[in-house]
């Protein structure tokens, strides 16, 4: 698991509004990491789920809770 990756990514997120709208049009943490993966960064969706709650400057990770979902 690698927040720092993670951390890298959110921050060049903030500063690049394509990405930032692919990230936020993303369906699944596993979505956005395969975004991550394209641009050079190496982290899963898992990971991301497990910074939940995390702040990156002005980012904070979110896992959205989805009706039906089942944990």
């Amino acid at each position: 698991m690698s927040f720092a990756e993670i951390k890298k990514f959110l921050q060049k997120m903030q500063t690049d509004e394509s990405l930032k709208n692919k990230v936020i049009s993303s369906a699944t943490a596993d979505d956005v990491a395969l975004i991550a993966q394209e641009l050079g960064f190496s982290f899963s969706g898992d990971d991301l789920l497990r910074f939940n709650g995390q702040k990156v400057d002005k980012v904070t990770v979110r896992k959205v809770q989805h009706p039906g979902e089942y944990h």
